[in-house]
């Protein structure tokens, strides 16, 4: 006895389905969008960080640039190192300090932060310009650096490079503490280029650099949440918003990332700085300089950030799955309805009934709908199957017929070509008859056995037809420079594979170019390989147009000559696999380059 089992319906297998799986992926789909929510949101505040502290490093570097030009200016000019040249000789002193005194001044006050410019002669002179001194009290800040000015000279005039002595304390000058570095250079003479005659060093004041971090703490928005520290390769602080902690060494420079993370943080922490504990570092490095430029930043924000959008995508879940539940609930009812109206209408036409059709409606379901549609079609072809396969015979063998009408005897051609060749020679028309026979040649050899393999020679001897041709069409608008290494020549080609390239350079390269057209054709011989390049003068290539033709992909409204080229790199890759080899590169308004490897045959 068999015993039949009670079956559930479509729709509430669906709804049971949907109720089962849909919580899981729901709950996954939002636990992944929180962590990638909160991983954006670091991602984003650590690329913001990363590019401020980076456009600090650009300003600064920009605006120190700026100072090495002024010091440029004075370690190049002649008429600095002339007057030091008297002070050191003895002549002319008191006129020669002045005047060189004078020179430093108009320097100095270039620009704001400039506090002072330094001679030191090899004699041990020491000429200034300092904003800081007074009539009692010579320049102050080479005493801070625990040398004498002699060995100061030496230090610098060493080598010929601008040298960056670190930031110090210098004096307190109108109720101001100064803290100044320098940028040094030797004097330079062209007519003496390694005489060491004295150096220059112009002192800068260290708020300029800190008026640069700031500005760029102020475009992130909170400027008490994030410090900018800039340091030297010994660790040293060279700049600082504390001014105090200046000259202070905070780190060892070649100790483990985490440990210098660490050493900034505790830096900030031990001194109160910044009155949070989820701080974060970030670290750019000046090769020029040989500075290291660190900011410290409060991450509190993205740790706040994360915790509303954990909640957030707890409600977001709760909601969802009830709003799931009811739309599961929805839809099963409006799918299994049109389900079962595809059914009905299968089961009729099974019966032999091929005029049934399937009625959509609005609450169809887009696929239902596509099915319904396509089922409806379906029988529609099955009732024009049988005259559409008449008419398919009828076509074809019409089009036969009219391909064998169609057809012209090439040697009707080349024998008519023939006839008009001499009629011109009776008329002394020689370049006509030129002209007519190497077209009759160009056509037999294009005509016979198109995708054959020729010698290398036949397809020069073809093309030096053809470059003729189009010379004489277009009135030797045109220069065409063949380069053919003579061990080409025995090798074989597939017929016919150059002329588009050619022809492109031809007739679309050189429209509109007013300069003289030049074509280059060169052909050598590699290891395994004949290499090809064709190159124009022309008008070039947009990078659109040759993106699409690296790639092969073609409008239908492309251009012919792309289309050429297209097929032509087709044609090549069928002949030659992956062993043949093509590279077009193009600028706009200069030319067009075309590079073939194909293998020896």
């Amino acid at each position: 006895m068999k015993i039949h089992r009670k079956k559930t319906s479509f729709k509430q297998q669906l709804l049971i389905s949907f109720c089962l799986i849909s919580i899981i992926p729901l709950l996954l789909v939002n636990i992944v969008a929180y962590y990638n929510i909160a991983n954006k949101v670091q991602k984003n505040v650590d690329e913001m960080k990363a590019f401020s502290l980076e456009q600090t490093k650009r300003n600064v570097s920009t605006v120190i640039s700026s100072y090495e030009d002024l010091l440029y200016q004075l370690y190049t000019d002649d008429d600095v190192a002339s007057l030091v040249d008297k002070i050191d000789a003895g002549r002319d002193v008191a006129v020669s300090r002045n005047q060189l005194r004078r020179k430093l001044g108009a320097v100095a006050n270039v620009k704001e932060f400039i506090q002072c410019i330094t001679v030191i002669t090899k004699n041990g002179n020491v000429l200034y310009y300092d904003k800081l001194a007074t009539p009692t009290k010579n320049v102050v800040w080479i005493d801070k650096y625990g040398m004498t000015p002699t060995e100061l000279y030496n230090q610098v005039s060493a080598t010929n490079d601008t040298k960056i002595l670190p930031t110090k304390y210098v004096d307190k000058f109108n109720s101001h503490e100064y803290y100044l570095f320098h940028i040094t250079h030797r004097i330079l003479e062209y007519k003496n280029i390694n005489k060491k005659n004295a150096v220059v060093i112009l002192s800068i004041d260290e708020r300029m650099l800190n008026e640069i971090c700031r500005q760029n703490l102020g475009s992130e928005g909170n400027e008490k949440d994030s410090l900018h520290i800039i340091l030297n390769n010994d660790g040293n602080i060279i700049s600082f918003e504390d001014s105090k902690k200046i000259g202070n060494k905070i780190v060892k420079i070649n100790s483990t990332q985490k440990k210098q993370n660490d050493a900034y943080i505790n830096f900030i922490n031990d001194n109160g700085y910044l009155e949070v504990k989820n701080l974060k570092v970030y670290k750019a490095y000046d090769d020029i300089l040989q500075w290291h430029f660190i900011n410290v930043s409060d991450q509190s924000m993205v740790v706040n950030e994360m915790s509303n959008q954990q909640q957030l995508t707890i409600i977001i879940f709760i909601v969802s799955v009830m709003m799931l539940i009811l739309i599961i609930y929805f839809i099963t009812g409006q799918l299994s309805g049109s389900i079962n109206k595809i059914v009905k209408a299968m089961k009729k036409a099974e019966q032999g009934e091929l005029t049934v059709r399937v009625e959509a409606d609005e609450n169809m379901p887009v696929e239902i709908e596509t099915i319904a549609h396509q089922f409806n079609s379906m029988l529609e072809e099955l009732n024009d199957s049988i005259e559409k396969e008449k008419d398919a015979t009828l076509k074809q063998k019409n089009a036969e017929i009219s391909a064998l009408e169609a057809q012209i005897n090439p040697h009707f051609l080349y024998n008519t070509l023939d006839t008009i060749n001499w009629m011109a020679i009776d008329k002394d028309e020689y370049e006509i008859s030129n002209a007519i026979n190497s077209l009759a040649k160009i056509l037999r050899y294009g005509v016979d056995k198109s995708n054959s393999v020729v010698a290398i020679k036949q397809e020069i001897d073809w093309l030096k037809k053809y470059l003729f041709l189009q010379q004489t069409r277009l009135k030797n608008t045109f220069e065409c420079i063949l380069n053919i290494e003579p061990e080409v020549v025995d090798y074989h080609i597939h017929k016919l594979l150059l002329q588009p390239f050619v022809e492109n350079a031809i007739i679309h390269g050189f429209e509109g170019v007013k300069r003289t057209h030049i074509l280059e054709i060169s052909m050598s011989v590699g290891e395994d390989t004949i290499n090809i390049s064709i190159s124009d003068n022309g008008k070039g290539i947009s990078e659109e147009k040759l993106r699409e033709l690296r790639i092969g992909l073609l409008d239908d409204n492309e251009e012919k000559c792309h289309i050429g080229m297209t097929n032509a790199i087709s044609r090549l890759k069928m002949y030659y696999g992956s062993q043949a080899k093509v590279q077009i590169d193009s600028t706009l308004g200069e030319g067009t380059s075309i590079y073939i490897e194909i293998p020896k045959l």
